[in-house]
């Protein structure tokens, strides 16, 4: 494996060079025909082509297809060898737009492979020279795939997310009159004296959801396999009306979906300090590549 790139949560997560080269040279190809190199989505144990068609990846000038290697299979895809060069992979990570095309695409393949089969999703722009490096590239990790998909066998991986509610609205205290009753030095401790409260009333309410956001992700917790703590997003995402206090990830049983939707929803109705959203189900992208998930880069 040549380079690798990981998108971590679907198309919410963006994503992370990893320390692996591009490719510097294609594969062999046929007279005639342009060189490419082998993308590869995900890891699986068996795929059928079928969920797999009409899914234009990356490039579709190439179909979507499998690539087996002993027990495992790889849901790969043949791209330009040009496209995806050093410096041509460089500049479409800086185009904005063509950045979210190709992650987009990358978990659409991830997600049409995990509706039918336990997958371990590989990181956005994971490239090989060509199928029979790919396959090299199983066998050597096969003992650490096998193990991620006997953890992912009936397990999906959920979304929570937690934000401070709205505050209450409060006035902005008046500057100090050196007319009114009390004189300037009356005054001026008053203003002092709002200005402090203000502060601890908003240090209050972002504690009270700190705390909520625990309780949040202690409730969850105990309803998992596996859990994650995610980096907050920030105000360019949030906006400045809320504060993100918790961004995390689970892996959770597909049976208690019923009983993790019922538990929010007690929380949200308990815990009046704080919103609380849930994304998924999503393929493991949270667990592919740590501890939890067991696959080693």
């Amino acid at each position: 494996m040549t380079s690798e790139q990981h998108n971590e949560q679907s198309p919410q997560r963006p994503p992370e060079r990893s320390r692996e080269r591009t490719p510097e040279r294609p594969r062999e190809q046929t007279p005639g025909q342009l060189p490419t190199v082998t993308y590869a989505f995900a890891v699986c144990r068996r795929c059928d082509p079928a969920a797999l068609a009409g899914l234009p990846g990356l490039d579709d000038a190439a179909p979507v297809r499998t690539l087996a290697a002993g027990p495992l299979t790889a849901v790969v895809q043949d791209v330009s060898a040009v496209d995806f060069a050093e410096d041509a992979l460089r500049q479409r990570l800086t185009d904005r737009d063509e950045l979210e095309r190709c992650a987009r695409a990358h978990h659409e393949v991830i997600m049409a492979a995990s509706a039918v089969t336990p997958t371990v999703p590989l990181p956005f722009a994971t490239l090989y020279l060509g199928d029979a490096r790919a396959r090299a590239a199983l066998r050597e990790k096969e003992e650490s795939f096998l193990a991620a998909l006997g953890r992912f066998t009936g397990r999906v991986e959920w979304g929570v997310k937690v934000y401070t509610a709205p505050a209450p609205p409060a006035s902005s205290p008046a500057p100090p009159s050196g007319t009114a009753p009390g004189g300037a030095a009356g005054n001026g401790r008053a203003y002092l004296d709002r200005v402090r409260s203000r502060h601890q009333v908003r240090e209050q309410h972002q504690n009270n959801a700190l705390q909520a956001a625990e309780r949040v992700d202690a409730v969850v917790r105990g309803l998992a396999v596996a859990a994650r703590r995610l980096r907050p997003h920030g105000v360019e995402v949030t906006g400045a009306h809320r504060t993100h206090v918790l961004n995390a990830a689970y892996l959770i049983d597909s049976a208690r979906e019923s009983e993790l939707r019922a538990a929010l929803e007690a929380l949200r109705r308990e815990e009046t300090a704080v919103q609380i959203e849930l994304s998924g189900p999503w393929a493991p992208y949270s667990f592919a590549d740590g501890p939890d998930g067991g696959v080693p880069r």
